[in-house]
């Protein structure tokens, strides 16, 4: 019960930031090309953002990206090799706006909690580009190896949510915690999508209920663990040398 003041604190703050990242994501960017960062890497994700904003995945070319950032094959080819390249680097962009947050006044509280609170900014993180990431699922769903891929970015990106709430992503088990909450994370943001609350209420409660589930599997998943044998040392093969040294072989 504690909780829930900061809970609603909480909610002002991100809807109050929402707004923000919407206008500046809405704001008129004028002429010429529409990419704004500062370096030819920043301009390229931007380009790719934009255009992602406004057509499927499959559909944007090495040589669209370079006319909306207002640059060379050339200068492209030497920051990215592929579309995949550039979606990956756009993901990371997201892991490290949300990494770079500090999170130490949730360390007390219970993991649920502090998970929530990193995947909550990493919402907001990716609101100014909420348009691409609808164009994105679009074609993660009609798409078979694109959605292979791109859960294996997604599924590294929840490896550093995971750290980043103090919760082991190391390890076969971290890498299971890892999926199941790259599954959760996606059917949440497809919540995200449709909610056009400035304090994302829906797209709160229905994360808050996944990970309520997600801790119950998780539970689950720890005990069938601790249930497993260990596991055995393996046996070293003997050497001529032992059996030099060993007595019972002597002649």
């Amino acid at each position: 019960m504690a909780r829930e003041p900061a809970r609603d604190s909480a909610r002002k703050s991100r809807a109050s930031s929402a707004r923000a990242k919407r206008a500046q994501a809405e704001a008129p960017s004028g002429d010429g090309p529409r990419a704004t960062g500062d370096t030819d890497r920043e301009k390229i994700i931007d380009a790719f953002r934009l255009l992602l904003a406004e057509t499927r995945f499959e559909r944007i070319g090495l040589t669209d990206i370079a006319r909306e950032s207002g640059l060379s094959l050339a200068a492209m080819r030497g920051e990215f090799s592929s579309t995949m390249g550039i979606l990956a680097a756009h993901i990371k962009e997201i892991d490290k706006a949300v990494l770079a947050e500090d999170g130490s006044d949730m360390a007390e509280e219970p993991a649920r909690e502090r998970l929530f609170e990193v995947l909550m900014r990493r919402i907001e993180a990716m609101t100014p580009y909420k348009e691409a990431t609808r164009s994105l699922l679009r074609s993660v769903r009609r798409n078979p190896p694109l959605a292979f891929a791109v859960n294996s970015l997604a599924v590294r990106s929840q490896q550093w949510m995971l750290t980043a709430a103090g919760i082991k992503a190391a390890g076969p088990m971290g890498m299971i915690r890892a999926q199941g909450l790259a599954v959760i994370f996606g059917r949440v943001i497809e919540t995200w999508l449709d909610d056009d609350d400035e304090d994302v209420s829906r797209t709160m409660a229905a994360l808050d209920r996944a990970l309520a589930r997600g801790e119950r599997w998780a539970i689950f998943l720890d005990d069938v663990a601790h249930c497993l044998p260990p596991r055995l040392p393996r046996r070293r093969r003997r050497r001529r040398d032992d059996y030099e040294d060993d007595e019972s072989y002597a002649a």
